[in-house]
């Protein structure tokens, strides 16, 4: 088996997100721009780390599967830490659903995160890591010179993979 970190860097995306100052609002559009009908809404806390600050991180998150690719949507509610999703927002407070960061999913054991994960940095530095249960693992690179976004990086064991394809809308176009 070739480890997940030897191919492509952006192999494996999964998730394409946007943030958005109102989750309500962008839901409807992704209903009726995109006719996307439901999405999983959850509110989500949990202690984070962004660009060296600690603190909360307090998130609306909605999410759908449309074929291979999930939709994220991301409203952050809680000031703390979350400076990285709101830092891209209109300034002037009008809204948007600005696109924020894909995510590319690391398959495989928790070994292989841990070594996938030695082989970031330098060009790519990880600046946000979440604490979000045992099960699951991400963190952000700030790859914003390169590619003009940030790419999340995701593990998840197979019980929470299983507990999320189960939880989340999926639609099928073809």
């Amino acid at each position: 088996m070739r480890p997940p970190f030897s191919g492509p860097a952006l192999g494996n995306i999964m998730q394409v997100a946007w943030v958005t100052p109102d989750l309500d609002r962008s839901l409807a559009q992704f209903r009726e721009l995109y006719r996307v009908p439901e999405f999983l809404v959850m509110e989500r806390g949990f202690p984070a780390e962004v660009f060296g600050e600690k603190g909360q991180m307090k998130l609306r998150i909605a999410l759908a599967n449309v074929d291979r690719m999930q939709l994220e949507l991301i409203q952050p509610v809680g000031g703390g830490v979350d400076r990285i999703y709101r830092e891209v927002l209109p300034a002037d407070g009008r809204h948007a659903n600005v696109q924020h960061h894909v995510c590319v999913q690391v398959t495989g054991t928790e070994q292989n995160w841990e070594a996938y994960l030695s082989t970031l940095g330098g060009e790519r530095p990880i600046v946000y890591t979440g604490d979000v249960g045992p099960q699951t693992r991400f963190v952000y690179t700030d790859e914003r010179a390169a590619i003009g976004m940030y790419v999340e990086h995701i593990w998840y064991s197979p019980e929470a993979q299983a507990r999320m394809a189960a939880a989340v809308p999926t639609y099928r176009t073809f």
